[in-house]
């Protein structure tokens, strides 16, 4: 099976219930003190916040796992289905088999949360979005993408543009094993440039359509074009008091 690479480092987000805007900048804020300060900072903050809130709270170099539902979808590898739909040629519902026939690349990121907690040198590998986009034969008309989660809450979308940068995946292993439940296993988006909430977990649809519709955390606040190129300020500009 062909390998590609690709060279662009970018970093990203994990997922917790929606929380209001005021709360969110907080946490970022707070968060900015966990990186330096370390767990002591954290303990402080869960017992300050609550439990809940405490888990968005930086502290270490490991992943924290949230989920707006609570639950974490357990899909197993044999009976995954990806629906590719929309304006499109030849529509597509793909197998994790079916995946990974396909050309595979690998990529090596960081992994940026936008509360401000990062786990360094992920590996990640799946196919890169724009080669299923291709195989599906997308409509001069189209001009961006919609996402849906296993979880039946969460969406995201991108560009076509966005969509078709070489460091994004459809990615079936990182952490050099087979993505688990946690991780948003067995298949999810991977978005190496922007913050993580853009990497949707537990992917089931991808839906080719007209116009940008905003996901689940931007219609909670969070910005629709979440590159990582920037400070933090600046990814979050668009987020204001409510």
């Amino acid at each position: 099976m062909p390998t590609q690479s690709a060279d662009t480092r970018g970093p990203s987000l994990e997922h917790h219930v929606a929380v209001g805007r005021r709360v969110f900048l907080g946490a970022v804020a707070l968060g900015a003190a966990g990186v330096v300060f370390g767990a002591r900072v954290q303990n402080a903050v869960s017992r300050a916040l609550g439990s809940g809130l405490g888990g968005l709270i930086p502290g270490g170099n490991r992943f924290r796992i949230y989920t707006i539902t609570g639950s974490l979808p357990q899909i197993p590898p044999e009976n995954y289905r990806l629906k590719v739909s929309g304006l499109l040629d030849k529509p597509l519902m793909l197998t994790l088999d079916d995946l990974q026939a396909m050309p595979k690349t690998s990529l090596v990121r960081d992994f940026q949360c936008v509360t401000g907690w990062r786990v360094t040198d992920v590996h990640w590998e799946g196919v890169r979005l724009a080669d299923v986009l291709d195989a599906a034969g997308v409509r001069p008309n189209a001009s961006a993408l919609t996402f849906d989660s296993y979880d039946g809450a969460d969406t995201e979308s991108l560009t076509l543009q966005q969509a078709r940068l070489p460091d994004v995946l459809v990615a079936y292993r990182m952490l050099g094993g087979p993505i688990t439940p946690e991780h948003g296993g067995p298949v999810r988006l991977y978005v190496a440039r922007m913050y993580g909430y853009k990497s949707i977990k537990w992917l089931s649809e991808i839906r080719v359509v007209d116009q940008v519709v905003p996901g689940f955390w931007e219609q909670n606040g969070y910005p629709v074009d979440a590159w990582v190129d920037g400070s933090l300020a600046a990814a979050t500009k668009n987020i204001g008091p409510g």
